[in-house]
C-alpha cells in the first residue's frame, strides 16, 4: 500500500488520529527533508527516504517502487496532501493500473491553520492562490489574482516569496489594488504552530512591503473583513 499523508503544521495536535495510525503502519517514511524532520517523534526508528525542495517527481517515483515491491509506503506532504501536495502526482506517475493500493489521508492545510491563528477570516467563499511560478506561469498566477480580487473573495496566498521572487508579493499586492480598497484587513502568520511562529494583522496597502518567505501564509480580507477585539473576522452574514 501507498499512503499519502498531510501531517499539518508538523505537530502531533494538529495531525489526524489516521494520519498517524498510517504513519505507525508504514515501513518507510517518504519526503522532503524538512518535513520528515517535523515528524521525527512519530517516525522514530523508521527507515525514511528524503530529498531536497524541487526533487517531488524523483521523491514519488522511488516511492511507487517501493511499493511495487510489496512495502508500505507513507509518502507525507505538510498541510493537506491533495492541496499542492504530492497526491496528484503520485495519482499521475502510478497510472490506471499501478499493482497497489494508494489512499490519501487528509490533513490541516495552511489556509485554515493561519486562520485560525488570525481569527475567522475565512468565514465566508474564499480563493487560495500560490505566488509560486515553477510550474505555473506568473501570466497565470496574475490572472487568477487579477479575478478573485475583482469577485471580492477572500484570498489567502501561499508560497509569497522567495530568493528568486522577492518582488512577487508587492506585484500580487498591486494587482489587488486594482479591485481592494488601500485599507482592507489583512493578516499574515510565519511557521504556523513551529517554533517561531509570528503573525500580525495589517491593511492591503501595507502587505507588499512584508518581509514574507515560503513559510508565510497571507490572508487577504474581502470588502466585509473587520478586526474584531484584535482578530481578523470576515462575517458570514448573520444577522447580529
Amino acid at each position: 500500500m501507498l499512503q499519502i499523508i498531510g501531517i499539518g503544521p508538523g505537530k502531533i495536535g494538529q495531525m489526524t488520529a489516521s494520519a498517524l495510525e498510517a504513519l505507525k503502519e508504514s515501513d518507510i517514511i517518504v519526503g522532503y527533508s524538512k518535513y520528515v524532520e517535523l515528524i521525527g517523534d512519530e517516525i522514530a526508528g523508521k527507515e525514511t527516504y528524503t530529498s531536497a525542495m524541487t526533487q517531488e517527481k524523483n521523491r514519488c517515483l522511488k516511492a511507487i517502487e517501493l511499493a511495487k515491491e510489496g512495502r508500505n509506503v507513507a509518502v507525507v506532504s505538510s498541510g493537506d496532501a491533495g492541496v499542492y501536495g504530492m497526491a496528484g502526482l503520485i495519482y499521475e506517475l502510478a497510472g490506471d493500473n499501478p499493482g497497489f493500493e494508494i489512499k490519501v489521508l487528509p490533513g490541516i492545510t495552511a489556509a485554515v491553520s493561519a486562520a485560525a491563528v488570525l481569527g475567522a477570516p475565512l468565514m465566508h467563499d474564499f480563493a487560495v492562490i500560490s505566488l509560486s511560478d515553477l510550474m505555473t506561469s506568473w501570466e497565470t498566477i496574475e490572472k487568477r489574482i487579477r479575478a478573485a480580487a475583482a469577485a471580492d473573495f477572500v484570498i489567502c496566498i501561499y508560497n509569497p516569496r522567495s530568493r528568486k521572487r522577492a518582488d512577487y508579493l508587492k506585484k500580487a499586492c498591486e494587482y489587488m489594488l486594482e479591485y481592494k480598497p488601500a485599507d482592507t484587513k489583512c493578516g499574515w502568520v510565519k511557521n504556523i504552530d513551529r517554533d517561531g511562529e509570528e503573525y500580525g494583522i495589517c491593511t492591503l496597502d501595507e502587505l507588499g512591503g512584508l518581509d514574507a518567505d515560503m513559510f508565510t501564509t497571507i490572508i487577504v480580507g474581502n470588502s466585509s473583513t473587520k478586526v474584531v477585539g484584535g482578530k481578523l473576522v470576515t462575517p458570514r452574514g448573520y444577522d447580529i
